[in-house]
């Protein structure tokens, strides 16, 4: 079953619908702290993420303020996340650069960002999305899952399910396609056990014909 792009425009209206005010779950009040919490997500939670840095941006809101943190006091305060150490070490090189390159500010530009330690793609994408209102699409596992699974991309690959992505949606949707495809697999399209017979996009999914042909 291949997608057309009348399929395609169908499917965005109805996730558009149904979480049409969806945005990031990550609390953040800049860039910068949206840059750290993004790299903080990375085999974590957004939950667990958001209850670290409630107090850890209160004391140390800025680049500035993380550079006068050792990696043993970093360590101490996030380490309830997966990956703490090396998330420590990557944040406090990251922040570094930002203060002696770009006086403490995020560059708005994925080139530069993906330079900065603990920062890929994905994470790059994020902070242009949401932080910068640029238009971009950041390829998760739930999105990479969900979108697969749709039909939207056909890709063995986050990389190139992004390049797929950016080629079948239309650009002035790509930063909101990314959360409703969150949103849409954190809530229905679960990894395990996906709640197909709740789903409103079920009659355009690949996956969801699949299934019922084997069933």
């Amino acid at each position: 079953m291949n997608l057309t792009q009348k399929d395609i425009k169908g499917i965005l209206n109805i996730l558009r619908k149904e979480y049409s005010d969806s945005t990031t779950a990550l609390t953040f009040e800049t860039p910068f702290q949206l840059l750290i919490s993004t790299i903080l997500s990375a085999q974590s939670t957004d939950k667990q993420v958001n209850k670290i840095t409630q107090s850890l941006y209160r004391k140390y809101p800025d680049a500035r303020s993380f550079i006068t943190l050792s990696q043993v006091d970093l360590e101490s305060k996030i380490k309830s996340i997966g990956l703490y150490r090396s998330k420590a070490r990557n944040i406090l090189a990251t922040c570094k650069i930002l203060v002696e390159r770009y006086q403490g500010k995020v560059p708005p530009d994925r080139v530069e960002l993906v330079k900065l330690p603990g920062v890929g793609r994905k994470t790059a994408n994020v902070v242009l999305s949401v932080g910068f209102n640029h238009d971009a699409i950041a390829v998760d596992t739930h999105v990479f899952r969900v979108s697969n699974r749709i039909g939207l991309a056909r890709a063995a690959t986050v990389e190139k399910t992004e390049e797929q992505l950016m080629k079948n949606i239309p650009q002035n949707d790509w930063s909101a396609s990314h959360h409703w495809l969150i949103w849409h697999g954190r809530l229905i399209c679960k990894a395990q056990n996906p709640r197909c017979s709740e789903c409103p996009i079920k009659n355009f999914c690949h996956f969801f014909h699949q299934q019922t042909r084997t069933t």
